[in-house]
């Protein structure tokens, strides 16, 4: 398992509104249904911080907006390894549950 996933699941804990599901290239963290964070196998994190906040996020050393396909991702940052200590980490899953914890609740899809 990615060092990573084990720091966040560790600051997460037993939070009934995170799940955890395989995706982005690594393990992402979702808050009922949203996506929060994601580990990558490289080290670096995926956080959804929101337009508001992106900004402030960009403004640290090393953060960069999420491309996908060639195509920037408004709200979405990737932010190094090498920028995740501890104090750090606890500061981004903070900003990003502050902008998850407004979204509303994303529905499960039915089995057809």
């Amino acid at each position: 398992m990615n060092e990573l996933a084990v720091r966040i699941r560790a600051l997460i804990g037993d939070n009934p509104k995170v799940s955890e599901i395989r995706m982005f290239g690594g393990l992402c963290f979702t808050r009922n249904g949203n996506m929060q964070v994601a580990a990558r196998r490289d080290g670096s994190m995926l956080a959804r911080v929101g337009p508001e906040q992106e900004e402030k996020a960009l403004s640290r050393p090393g953060v960069q907006r999420m491309v996908m396909r060639g195509r920037e991702m408004t709200g979405y940052v990737v932010v190094p390894a090498a920028a995740l200590d501890d104090d750090a980490l606890r500061d981004w899953i903070a900003m990003t549950a502050a902008f998850v914890d407004r979204l509303p609740p994303k529905k499960k899809a039915k089995a057809s």
